[in-house]
């Protein structure tokens, strides 16, 4: 069987003392296994970035943005290979894949833009003869470790920019689905990167706690599960590193009394269920202001729910893949069984869903709950799942403090067509991603991705002006060429 290993100084590298299983999630087979890390392999990766990190940094960054410009048409011409892989091994139907991969090379086409972002501020004569600036350097050799629903597009938000900031970078990827990052890093090879500049070390806990104990690696960037996420912060930053670790969600969608309810339906059907609900910024939850609304939409969504074509991935004609593993399909069909003894009105049930030809694959059908109260457990929790709950208010303000209310505070959006409400809304709702109308409000690659509260350790998020920030250290140099034969007596007091 294919044990997928490392990508290290260029090379593939093999290191197959641990292997773990990796699954065709529509068919429930083992298509091939992954090699984890040993402690050595993270160590050699770590030692090829910092050795390749002194060429790179001072190499010009209209060169490492030309190396940007190649990736992106690789990336294009292979698409089609990359979109196989991600729906092979996590699931996600192809357009699903294929719109991943877009929105990853958005960042790439951003990261071309880094001459230009990196620029520095520049002061003539601050002082006699004396001129001040500031510039953006590199941090050296820094690490991603992304998480298995988005195998391209997440790895696409970090290494792009920390490339092209003039840094080596460092890619754990999820064990899950590690062959997409794999091919990534062979097109950027092939796109003229240096070798070392850009390593894959596939593994588990010890590659990560590796790359956080390691004094070399000096930032790392994390999207994951909040647990994990407050770790790697915990962890990353006791060891002296820069962190941005971005964690879990529960994201709710407001439905205003005046809302355009067919629009919100569709918008729902594709938050809620795309990419079977495994998405960070996936709308769980919709807060209905006044039962009128929530009772059209509940039966606007009920047909919509128990229509939606699940199946294999690579059928384009189906709107739902499976979920990753066995263990996230028991989870999601424990938390609807909790559900429903907590009291909450099952509408729709599809969390005994068995796909003809597929009976082994992982699927749960789109399941929709309606009278949901903030006290119960699938209410709570990040389902990370196909299952939509409806919460019934009585005013905005109510549903706005439900929102605030809540650990997380990724992403939210409201539907109306009052444009104070959503001006509101947006304004005062502690949630750091606000979508109007809008059900997934997912930053474009010149925007920063981030959310509030728990769902974000750290003080930058992904991508975007926040990049360039996290990514390098300001610093301001102030010069002065004295005139020949000049030269100025003691000064004891502090300059100015």
């Amino acid at each position: 069987m294919q044990v997928v290993g490392h990508f290290i100084n260029g090379e593939m590298v093999a290191d197959t003392q641990r292997v773990q299983d990796v699954y065709n999630p529509a068919t429930g087979e083992v298509v091939r296994q992954v090699a984890l890390a040993s402690k050595t392999t993270v160590e050699e990766a770590i030692s090829a970035a910092q050795a390749a990190f002194p060429g790179w940094r001072n190499t010009p960054p209209q060169k490492r943005a030309r190396v940007m410009f190649r990736f992106k048409q690789l990336l294009e011409e292979n698409s089609d290979k990359i979109c196989a892989a991600l729906t092979n091994e996590h699931g996600k139907v192809l357009d699903d894949a294929a719109g991943e991969l877009i929105r990853g090379i958005e960042v790439v086409e951003y990261a071309c833009g880094a001459p230009t972002l990196l620029k520095g501020e520049h002061s003539k004569n601050v002082g006699p003869a004396i001129d001040s600036w500031s510039e953006f350097q590199p941090l050296g050799v820094v690490a991603g470790i992304t998480p298995f629903n988005f195998p391209a597009m997440v790895p696409m938000w970090m290494f792009p920019m920390a490339i092209a900031c003039g840094n080596t970078f460092i890619l754990k990827p999820s064990e899950r689905d590690p062959s997409a990052p794999l091919l990534i890093g062979q097109l950027l090879k092939e796109a003229g990167l240096p070798d070392g500049v850009f390593n894959i070390v596939n593994g588990d806990k010890l590659a990560v706690d590796t790359i956080l104990e390691d004094s070399r690696v000096q930032a790392v960037s994390f999207v994951g599960s909040t647990p994990i996420a407050e770790y790697i912060y915990a962890t990353g930053t006791a060891n002296g590193k820069r962190v941005q670790a971005l964690g879990g969600a529960k994201n709710h969608a407001i439905i205003m009394p005046d809302a355009d309810m067919d629009n919100a339906v569709n918008a729902l059907m594709g938050a809620a269920y795309g990419s079977c609900g495994e998405r960070c910024m996936a709308i769980s939850v919709a807060v209905c202001v006044g039962d009128a609304a929530a009772d059209e939409l509940v039966a606007k969504l009920k047909p919509q729910v128990e229509a939606l074509k699940v199946g294999n991935g690579t059928d384009i004609s189906n709107e739902m893949g499976p979920l990753i593993t066995a263990a996230a399909q028991e989870r999601v069909r424990s938390l609807v069984a909790q559900g429903v003894e907590q009291g909450a009105e099952l509408v729709v049930d599809g969390s005994a869903l068995v796909v003809d030809g597929h009976e082994n694959g992982f699927f749960v059908g789109g399941c929709l709950f309606d009278k949901v109260t903030k006290d119960m457990v699938v209410y709570q929790e990040e389902i990370f799942g196909p299952v939509l709950c409806v919460v019934r208010v009585d005013t905005m303000q109510e549903a706005m403090q439900l929102i605030d209310d809540h650990e997380f505070g990724n992403g939210t959006c409201i539907f109306t067509r009052d444009g104070e409400a959503a001006r509101y809304f947006s304004d005062n709702i502690k949630v750091g991603m606000v979508g109007i109308n809008v059900p997934l409000p997912v930053p474009v690659a010149y925007h920063s991705f981030g959310g509030w509260k728990r769902s974000l350790f750290g003080d930058l998020g992904a991508h975007g002006p926040d990049a360039i920030r996290f990514y390098t250290r300001r610093k301001t140099v102030t010069q002065r060429w004295p005139s020949s034969g000049v030269r100025d007596g003691k000064q004891f007091a502090f300059p100015s």
